[in-house]
């Protein structure tokens, strides 16, 4: 993926530290990261090392002890509650290891629930959580509840669910972590096809080191440190 001198996504000095009674743990040392606007980078490291601390601040779903994060030229945390949740709901998705569907809801109400709670109208968001559900291959299963699909096409619906808002990075969680090894590579090449035709940056973490090879970056999570391992993508 070709990206702009400057990134679109800027990490620096960040730490974070949690305090388990009298113990003050540190899970993130001081970690400074540029990443380009369309990458595909994937995020490895051993359980328990940071990885979906990480995430998290970067989604700006909890916040760093010190250092800041700049996106697309908005230093993150120095904007307020409202502003920041906004930012959030309109530039980043999230996808997880668990889907996190509502199981009452269809496929389209659950692709369509970001968009409506963005404030677009009904009709609207209907139509485009139908053609996103499309893009991701379950054209066919719009009024099918969680409970009646397969857990590869949950996760479609909530990578379609994604998407709804139209944002400029995904952040994704472990997303293949309960998925057979095909449905897994499967859910991979949709996530690839999603970054090269809409120029989505992805910031993938992973145990599955054959996935994590396959996109354009490496990064590997040692000690709260992040250590550049390249690509080996063929």
């Amino acid at each position: 993926m070709n990206s702009s001198d400057a990134p679109f996504l800027e990490i620096r000095a960040l730490y974070k530290s949690f305090r388990l009674n009298q113990t003050e743990i540190e899970v993130l040392r001081g970690i400074d990261l540029g990443i380009g606007r369309g990458e595909f980078v994937s995020v490895i490291g051993a359980s328990g090392v940071g990885k979906s601390t990480f995430l998290h601040i970067l989604g700006t779903l909890d916040a760093p002890t010190r250092g800041e994060i700049v996106c697309d030229g908005v230093n993150l945390f120095k904007l307020g509650e409202k502003a920041l949740a906004e930012f959030r709901n309109r530039k980043i998705g999230f996808v997880f290891q668990f889907h996190h569907l509502l199981p009452e809801f269809t496929a389209l109400e659950n692709t369509a629930m970001p968009a409506l709670i963005g404030g677009i109208p009904k009709p609207e968001a209907r139509i485009r959580a139908a053609e996103l559900l499309e893009e991701v291959g379950l054209g066919h299963r719009l009024e099918h509840k969680p409970g009646e699909l397969s857990g590869g096409e949950q996760q479609r619906v909530a990578i379609a669910r994604a998407l709804a808002g139209n944002p400029s990075l995904i952040l994704a969680d472990e997303p293949t972590g309960n998925l057979d090894s095909k449905t897994s590579m499967d859910i991979f090449r949709l996530l690839q096809t999603i970054n090269e035709n809409k120029k989505v940056t992805f910031i993938l973490v992973t145990h599955n080191e054959k996935i994590a090879g396959r996109a354009d970056r490496v990064l590997e999570m040692i000690d709260g440190k992040i250590v550049e391992n390249g690509s080996l993508k063929n």
